[in-house]
């Protein structure tokens, strides 16, 4: 009986720390799971950042050129004229 009761609890003991082996890896996968999805996420902001201040930049430069070309044009209307 007392060998069959030892039996028993280390079956008991090999399946908590068969368990505990198991949630240690599952909690591992999350982290990095975590960590990933949360990098990705950084990126995407950064580029949708980048983006946006690209297409002002574009906006920026075209606006300068058309305020200029009208400065010039004015200019020389009142020079010539």
């Amino acid at each position: 009986m007392a060998t069959r009761l030892r039996q028993s609890l280390r079956d008991f003991e090999d399946a908590f720390v068969e368990q505990a082996r198991a949630d240690r890896l599952r909690r591992e996968r999350v982290v990095r799971a975590v960590a990933a999805r949360s990098t990705s996420r950084r990126l995407e902001r950064q580029h949708k950042h980048g983006t946006l201040r690209f297409v002002m930049l574009i906006l920026l430069l075209i606006a300068t050129a058309v305020v200029v070309t009208i400065a010039m044009f004015e200019t020389l209307y009142i020079v010539m004229g």
